[in-house]
C-alpha cells in the first residue's frame, strides 16, 4: 500500500496494515485531525477537533487504561 503525505499508520498494524492512520497537521484543515482505516483508505475518514484528538491519546497513554 502507497502511503499518502502527513499520514502516520499505529504502531499496532502489524503486516497487514489493519489499523488506523491519522493525519495531524492539514493546512487546509487547521485545528482538526483526520483519522481513516489503513485497509481501505477509500471510506470516510473520521475529523475531530485537535484538543479532544489530545485529550483522548492522553487517555489512553495512561497506564491504568
Amino acid at each position: 500500500m502507497t502511503r499518502q503525505s502527513g499520514w502516520h499508520i499505529s504502531s499496532y498494524s502489524g503486516v497487514n496494515d489493519n489499523c488506523v492512520e491519522v493525519k495531524v497537521v492539514d493546512a487546509s484543515l487547521p485545528g482538526v485531525v483526520r483519522a481513516r482505516d489503513s485497509k481501505d483508505i477509500s471510506l470516510p475518514e473520521v475529523r475531530v477537533p485537535a484538543a479532544a484528538w489530545g485529550a483522548f491519546v492522553a487517555y489512553v497513554s495512561r497506564s491504568e487504561v
